[in-house]
Protein backbone atom coordinates (compact mmCIF):
# COMPACT_ATOMS: atom_id res chain seq x y z
CA UNK A 1 0.00 0.00 0.00
CA UNK A 2 1.46 3.33 -0.79
CA UNK A 3 0.89 5.68 1.49
CA UNK A 4 1.01 10.28 1.22
CA UNK A 5 2.45 12.44 2.97
CA UNK A 6 1.85 16.33 2.02
CA UNK A 7 3.00 19.54 3.67
CA UNK A 8 0.23 21.95 3.05
CA UNK A 9 -0.75 26.01 4.42
CA UNK A 10 -2.06 24.86 7.47
CA UNK A 11 0.00 23.57 10.61
CA UNK A 12 -1.10 20.54 12.26
CA UNK A 13 -3.64 22.23 14.90
CA UNK A 14 -5.65 23.13 11.02
CA UNK A 15 -4.62 26.97 11.83
CA UNK A 16 -3.23 28.73 8.54
CA UNK A 17 0.52 28.75 8.58
CA UNK A 18 1.55 32.51 8.86
CA UNK A 19 3.95 32.30 5.26
CA UNK A 20 4.49 30.71 2.17
CA UNK A 21 7.78 30.01 0.57
CA UNK A 22 8.66 31.98 -2.22
CA UNK A 23 11.41 31.15 -4.98
CA UNK A 24 13.17 34.21 -5.23
CA UNK A 25 16.03 32.69 -7.05
CA UNK A 26 17.27 29.70 -9.43
CA UNK A 27 21.04 29.14 -10.68
CA UNK A 28 23.02 26.30 -11.96
CA UNK A 29 26.18 26.00 -13.07
CA UNK A 30 27.02 23.23 -16.13
CA UNK A 31 30.80 22.28 -17.18
CA UNK A 32 32.08 23.59 -20.20
CA UNK A 33 32.94 19.67 -21.39
CA UNK A 34 30.24 18.44 -24.25
CA UNK A 35 30.28 15.15 -24.27
CA UNK A 36 27.98 13.30 -27.00
CA UNK A 37 26.41 10.14 -26.95
CA UNK A 38 28.49 8.79 -29.78
CA UNK A 39 31.58 9.67 -28.37
CA UNK A 40 30.48 8.10 -25.39
CA UNK A 41 29.46 5.10 -26.75
CA UNK A 42 32.56 4.82 -28.66
CA UNK A 43 34.19 4.08 -25.37
CA UNK A 44 32.99 1.06 -24.75
CA UNK A 45 34.98 -1.88 -24.42
CA UNK A 46 32.44 -4.37 -25.85
CA UNK A 47 30.44 -4.02 -29.15
CA UNK A 48 27.39 -3.93 -27.37
CA UNK A 49 25.18 -2.60 -30.93
CA UNK A 50 23.30 -0.09 -28.93
CA UNK A 51 21.73 3.36 -30.32
CA UNK A 52 21.82 5.17 -26.97
CA UNK A 53 21.25 8.47 -28.65
CA UNK A 54 17.64 6.67 -30.34
CA UNK A 55 16.60 5.04 -27.34
CA UNK A 56 16.88 7.70 -24.55
CA UNK A 57 16.78 10.82 -26.70
CA UNK A 58 20.17 12.36 -25.63
CA UNK A 59 22.27 13.37 -27.70
CA UNK A 60 25.09 15.40 -25.76
CA UNK A 61 25.65 15.79 -21.78
CA UNK A 62 28.06 18.00 -20.00
CA UNK A 63 30.59 16.11 -17.90
CA UNK A 64 34.14 17.49 -15.90
CA UNK A 65 37.46 16.24 -17.06
CA UNK A 66 38.48 16.77 -13.43
CA UNK A 67 38.64 20.84 -13.47
CA UNK A 68 35.12 20.79 -11.66
CA UNK A 69 34.01 18.52 -8.77
CA UNK A 70 30.86 18.20 -6.41
CA UNK A 71 31.95 21.47 -4.65
CA UNK A 72 33.03 23.80 -7.43
CA UNK A 73 29.66 22.92 -9.38
CA UNK A 74 27.30 23.68 -6.62
CA UNK A 75 28.97 26.23 -4.77
CA UNK A 76 28.80 28.00 -8.45
CA UNK A 77 25.43 27.41 -8.99
CA UNK A 78 24.29 29.09 -5.78
CA UNK A 79 26.63 32.15 -6.81
CA UNK A 80 23.99 32.43 -9.33
CA UNK A 81 20.93 31.89 -7.41
CA UNK A 82 22.10 34.55 -5.28
CA UNK A 83 23.28 37.12 -7.85
CA UNK A 84 19.66 36.11 -9.96
CA UNK A 85 17.78 37.10 -6.34
CA UNK A 86 19.99 40.46 -5.91
CA UNK A 87 20.26 38.44 -2.35
CA UNK A 88 23.42 38.46 0.00
CA UNK A 89 24.84 35.57 1.22
CA UNK A 90 25.13 36.74 4.51
CA UNK A 91 21.23 37.00 4.78
CA UNK A 92 20.80 33.36 4.64
CA UNK A 93 20.04 31.67 7.61
CA UNK A 94 20.29 28.05 6.47
CA UNK A 95 22.49 26.47 3.10
CA UNK A 96 20.91 22.55 2.18
CA UNK A 97 23.25 20.22 0.06
CA UNK A 98 21.41 17.64 -1.10
CA UNK A 99 23.68 15.95 -3.62
CA UNK A 100 24.47 12.57 -3.98
CA UNK A 101 28.06 12.80 -4.67
CA UNK A 102 30.14 14.80 -2.51
CA UNK A 103 33.49 14.91 -4.08
CA UNK A 104 36.15 17.47 -3.77
CA UNK A 105 39.41 17.27 -5.24
CA UNK A 106 38.95 14.68 -7.52
CA UNK A 107 36.81 11.11 -6.72
CA UNK A 108 37.49 11.50 -2.74
CA UNK A 109 33.87 11.59 -1.38
CA UNK A 110 34.16 13.79 1.92
CA UNK A 111 31.76 13.55 4.66
CA UNK A 112 33.25 15.72 6.96
CA UNK A 113 32.98 18.42 7.23
CA UNK A 114 29.84 18.66 5.42
CA UNK A 115 29.04 19.82 1.96
CA UNK A 116 26.76 22.47 3.35
CA UNK A 117 29.76 23.50 5.74
CA UNK A 118 32.28 24.55 3.17
CA UNK A 119 29.94 25.55 0.72
CA UNK A 120 28.24 28.37 3.24
CA UNK A 121 32.20 29.30 3.93
CA UNK A 122 33.17 30.31 0.41
CA UNK A 123 29.99 32.07 0.02
CA UNK A 124 29.86 34.26 3.14
CA UNK A 125 27.15 33.00 4.84
CA UNK A 126 28.45 33.28 8.17
CA UNK A 127 24.88 33.21 10.09
CA UNK A 128 23.51 30.50 8.21
CA UNK A 129 22.95 27.10 9.77
CA UNK A 130 24.22 24.52 7.29
CA UNK A 131 23.38 20.37 7.14
CA UNK A 132 23.50 17.90 4.01
CA UNK A 133 19.87 15.98 2.98
CA UNK A 134 20.47 12.74 0.57
CA UNK A 135 17.47 11.35 -0.85
CA UNK A 136 18.99 9.94 -4.51
CA UNK A 137 17.74 12.09 -7.26
CA UNK A 138 14.68 13.47 -5.00
CA UNK A 139 17.48 15.38 -3.03
CA UNK A 140 16.70 18.77 -3.70
CA UNK A 141 12.94 18.83 -3.97
CA UNK A 142 13.45 17.54 -0.18
CA UNK A 143 15.80 20.42 1.09
CA UNK A 144 12.91 22.18 -0.35
CA UNK A 145 10.25 20.61 1.21
CA UNK A 146 12.46 20.85 4.56
CA UNK A 147 13.12 24.60 3.60
CA UNK A 148 9.58 25.73 2.92
CA UNK A 149 8.41 23.66 6.72
CA UNK A 150 10.77 26.20 8.28
CA UNK A 151 9.76 29.49 6.07
CA UNK A 152 5.92 29.02 6.14
CA UNK A 153 5.67 28.71 10.06
CA UNK A 154 8.37 31.59 10.43
CA UNK A 155 11.77 29.82 12.42
CA UNK A 156 14.20 30.90 9.17
CA UNK A 157 13.58 33.89 6.57
CA UNK A 158 15.83 33.06 4.44
CA UNK A 159 17.46 29.22 2.79
CA UNK A 160 19.89 28.26 0.05
CA UNK A 161 18.99 24.77 -1.27
CA UNK A 162 22.26 23.60 -2.86
CA UNK A 163 23.25 20.50 -4.71
CA UNK A 164 26.41 19.66 -7.44
CA UNK A 165 26.37 16.23 -9.27
CA UNK A 166 30.03 15.08 -10.65
CA UNK A 167 28.01 11.71 -11.69
CA UNK A 168 29.40 11.36 -15.38
CA UNK A 169 32.26 8.86 -13.74
CA UNK A 170 29.70 6.15 -13.34
CA UNK A 171 29.33 6.31 -17.28
CA UNK A 172 32.91 5.95 -17.87
CA UNK A 173 32.59 2.99 -15.53
CA UNK A 174 29.65 1.45 -17.09
CA UNK A 175 31.30 1.86 -20.73
CA UNK A 176 33.76 -0.64 -19.10
CA UNK A 177 31.63 -3.20 -18.54
CA UNK A 178 27.85 -2.80 -20.91
CA UNK A 179 27.80 -5.56 -23.18
CA UNK A 180 23.79 -5.37 -24.35
CA UNK A 181 20.85 -3.30 -23.83
CA UNK A 182 19.48 -5.28 -20.61
CA UNK A 183 22.87 -4.47 -18.83
CA UNK A 184 21.75 -2.87 -15.62
CA UNK A 185 25.03 -0.26 -16.13
CA UNK A 186 23.10 1.22 -19.27
CA UNK A 187 21.55 3.96 -17.00
CA UNK A 188 24.64 5.27 -16.10
CA UNK A 189 25.40 6.14 -19.69
CA UNK A 190 22.89 8.74 -19.66
CA UNK A 191 23.94 10.54 -16.49
CA UNK A 192 25.63 14.37 -17.06
CA UNK A 193 27.06 16.64 -14.30
CA UNK A 194 25.79 19.93 -13.25
CA UNK A 195 25.40 22.16 -10.08
CA UNK A 196 22.34 24.13 -9.45
CA UNK A 197 20.51 25.88 -6.62
CA UNK A 198 17.40 27.34 -5.24
CA UNK A 199 17.07 30.66 -3.05
CA UNK A 200 13.89 30.64 -1.09
CA UNK A 201 12.43 33.42 1.00
CA UNK A 202 9.83 34.58 3.27
CA UNK A 203 6.75 35.59 1.70
CA UNK A 204 3.39 37.11 3.04
CA UNK A 205 0.23 34.23 2.99
CA UNK A 206 -1.52 34.01 0.07
CA UNK A 207 1.47 35.15 -1.98
CA UNK A 208 3.10 33.65 -5.25
CA UNK A 209 5.38 30.96 -4.32
CA UNK A 210 5.19 26.94 -3.05
CA UNK A 211 2.02 25.84 -2.65
CA UNK A 212 2.50 22.24 -1.74
CA UNK A 213 4.23 19.91 -1.54
CA UNK A 214 3.61 16.14 -1.41
CA UNK A 215 5.87 13.15 -1.25
CA UNK A 216 5.68 9.29 -0.95
CA UNK A 217 8.41 6.05 -0.43
CA UNK A 218 7.15 3.09 -2.51
CA UNK A 219 10.14 0.44 -0.21
CA UNK A 220 9.19 -2.20 -2.20
CA UNK A 221 11.47 -1.06 -4.88
CA UNK A 222 14.37 0.07 -3.24
CA UNK A 223 16.96 -2.89 -4.48
CA UNK A 224 16.05 -1.43 -8.31
CA UNK A 225 19.01 0.55 -8.37
CA UNK A 226 22.00 0.65 -5.97
CA UNK A 227 25.06 2.13 -6.52
CA UNK A 228 28.27 1.62 -4.91
CA UNK A 229 31.95 0.64 -4.86
CA UNK A 230 33.11 -2.20 -7.35
CA UNK A 231 36.35 -3.74 -8.30
CA UNK A 232 39.32 -1.18 -9.04
CA UNK A 233 37.49 1.26 -10.71
CA UNK A 234 37.26 4.78 -9.61
CA UNK A 235 34.44 6.02 -8.21
CA UNK A 236 31.40 4.03 -8.09
CA UNK A 237 29.36 1.96 -10.33
CA UNK A 238 25.62 2.23 -10.53
CA UNK A 239 23.51 -1.21 -11.39
CA UNK A 240 19.62 -0.29 -12.57
CA UNK A 241 16.44 -2.34 -13.33
CA UNK A 242 15.29 0.59 -15.60
CA UNK A 243 12.30 -1.25 -16.69
CA UNK A 244 11.18 -2.01 -13.91
CA UNK A 245 11.70 1.44 -12.11
CA UNK A 246 10.12 3.18 -15.29
CA UNK A 247 7.55 1.12 -14.96
CA UNK A 248 6.53 1.35 -11.25
CA UNK A 249 6.78 5.60 -11.37
CA UNK A 250 4.32 5.86 -13.99
CA UNK A 251 1.48 3.33 -11.78
CA UNK A 252 2.03 5.58 -8.70
CA UNK A 253 3.07 9.06 -9.71
CA UNK A 254 -0.58 9.70 -10.89
CA UNK A 255 -2.03 8.41 -7.80
CA UNK A 256 0.02 11.03 -5.87
CA UNK A 257 -0.83 14.23 -7.89
CA UNK A 258 -4.74 12.87 -8.22
CA UNK A 259 -4.05 13.68 -4.34
CA UNK A 260 -2.40 16.85 -4.92
CA UNK A 261 -4.21 18.16 -6.77
CA UNK A 262 -7.51 16.96 -4.98
CA UNK A 263 -6.68 18.52 -2.08
CA UNK A 264 -5.98 22.77 -3.56
CA UNK A 265 -9.35 21.73 -5.76
CA UNK A 266 -7.11 22.14 -8.96
CA UNK A 267 -7.09 20.09 -12.17
CA UNK A 268 -4.26 18.89 -14.38
CA UNK A 269 -5.29 21.83 -16.85
CA UNK A 270 -4.28 24.36 -14.15
CA UNK A 271 -0.63 23.08 -14.11
CA UNK A 272 0.64 25.43 -17.01
CA UNK A 273 4.37 23.43 -16.85
CA UNK A 274 5.59 20.05 -15.83
CA UNK A 275 9.51 19.67 -14.82
CA UNK A 276 10.30 16.09 -14.09
CA UNK A 277 13.25 13.78 -13.59
CA UNK A 278 14.83 13.87 -16.77
CA UNK A 279 15.70 9.86 -17.28
CA UNK A 280 15.26 9.78 -21.05
CA UNK A 281 13.09 11.92 -23.01
CA UNK A 282 10.84 8.42 -24.42
CA UNK A 283 10.41 7.88 -20.06
CA UNK A 284 9.21 11.62 -20.09
CA UNK A 285 6.65 11.55 -22.77
CA UNK A 286 5.46 7.78 -22.03
CA UNK A 287 5.24 9.91 -18.57
CA UNK A 288 2.87 12.20 -19.70
CA UNK A 289 0.79 10.20 -22.09
CA UNK A 290 -0.12 8.16 -19.00
CA UNK A 291 -0.92 10.69 -17.15
CA UNK A 292 -3.66 12.11 -20.05
CA UNK A 293 -4.99 8.54 -19.28
CA UNK A 294 -5.47 8.92 -16.01
CA UNK A 295 -6.69 12.74 -15.87
CA UNK A 296 -8.17 13.14 -19.02
CA UNK A 297 -6.56 16.37 -19.74
CA UNK A 298 -3.26 17.50 -19.91
CA UNK A 299 -0.90 20.57 -18.51
CA UNK A 300 -1.40 23.89 -20.87
CA UNK A 301 2.53 22.93 -22.09
CA UNK A 302 4.21 19.77 -22.98
CA UNK A 303 6.61 18.46 -20.39
CA UNK A 304 9.96 20.38 -20.30
CA UNK A 305 13.06 18.23 -21.48
CA UNK A 306 16.48 19.11 -21.41
CA UNK A 307 17.41 15.73 -21.25
CA UNK A 308 18.66 15.82 -24.82
CA UNK A 309 21.21 18.33 -24.31
CA UNK A 310 22.50 17.83 -20.68
CA UNK A 311 21.71 14.28 -19.71
CA UNK A 312 20.47 12.78 -16.41
CA UNK A 313 22.03 15.16 -13.56
CA UNK A 314 20.86 13.01 -10.24
CA UNK A 315 19.22 15.83 -7.97
CA UNK A 316 19.79 18.93 -10.22
CA UNK A 317 17.17 18.17 -13.08
CA UNK A 318 14.61 19.93 -12.28
CA UNK A 319 16.38 23.37 -11.05
CA UNK A 320 18.62 23.05 -14.36
CA UNK A 321 15.26 22.34 -16.39
CA UNK A 322 13.51 25.52 -14.42
CA UNK A 323 16.77 27.97 -15.26
CA UNK A 324 16.38 26.98 -18.95
CA UNK A 325 12.77 27.76 -18.99
CA UNK A 326 12.82 31.01 -16.79
CA UNK A 327 15.81 32.02 -19.36
CA UNK A 328 13.98 31.62 -22.43
CA UNK A 329 10.98 33.14 -21.21
CA UNK A 330 8.90 30.48 -21.82
CA UNK A 331 7.70 30.60 -17.73
CA UNK A 332 5.19 34.14 -17.09
CA UNK A 333 4.02 35.45 -13.44
CA UNK A 334 1.69 33.73 -11.77
CA UNK A 335 1.74 30.25 -13.62
CA UNK A 336 1.54 27.26 -12.24
CA UNK A 337 4.87 24.87 -12.30
CA UNK A 338 4.63 21.11 -11.00
CA UNK A 339 7.99 19.64 -10.17
CA UNK A 340 7.57 15.86 -10.22
CA UNK A 341 10.75 14.02 -8.43
CA UNK A 342 11.00 10.30 -9.00
CA UNK A 343 13.86 9.12 -7.60
CA UNK A 344 15.80 5.55 -6.60
CA UNK A 345 14.20 3.87 -3.57
CA UNK A 346 11.53 4.96 -5.33
CA UNK A 347 10.69 8.15 -4.11
CA UNK A 348 8.01 10.21 -5.59
CA UNK A 349 7.31 13.96 -5.20
CA UNK A 350 5.59 16.49 -6.11
CA UNK A 351 6.21 20.33 -5.97
CA UNK A 352 3.72 23.39 -6.98
CA UNK A 353 5.57 26.02 -7.05
CA UNK A 354 3.24 29.75 -8.56
CA UNK A 355 6.41 31.85 -10.30
CA UNK A 356 5.82 35.80 -8.93
CA UNK A 357 7.18 38.64 -11.24
CA UNK A 358 10.14 39.47 -9.19
CA UNK A 359 11.56 35.68 -9.93
CA UNK A 360 10.51 36.01 -13.64
CA UNK A 361 12.45 39.57 -14.12
CA UNK A 362 15.45 38.20 -12.56
CA UNK A 363 16.35 36.35 -16.21
CA UNK A 364 15.43 39.55 -17.99
CA UNK A 365 12.47 39.27 -18.69
CA UNK A 366 9.21 41.78 -18.25
CA UNK A 367 5.75 39.77 -18.88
Amino acid sequence: MVKHWLVMETDEDGARAPFRTRVAGAGRHLPVTRLTTEDLMATTRHRTHIDLERLTGIHERRVSVGDEDSYTLATAAARDALQRSGRSAATLDAVISCSITKLRGGLTQWLEPTMSSVIAQSLGAEKAMTFDVANACAGMLTGVTVANNWIRQGIIERALVVSGEYISQLGQNAAQHIRNIMSKELASLTLGDAGAALLLERAPAGSAGIRLAGFTTVADYSRLCLAYPKGDAPGARMFTNSRAIQKAAIADTPLLLHEVLDTLGLSIHDIDHVITHQTSARAIRKGMAEMKASFGDTPRHDAVITVDRYGNTASTTHTVALVEELEAGRIRPGETVALISLASGLEIGVVLLEVDEELVAGYGHDH
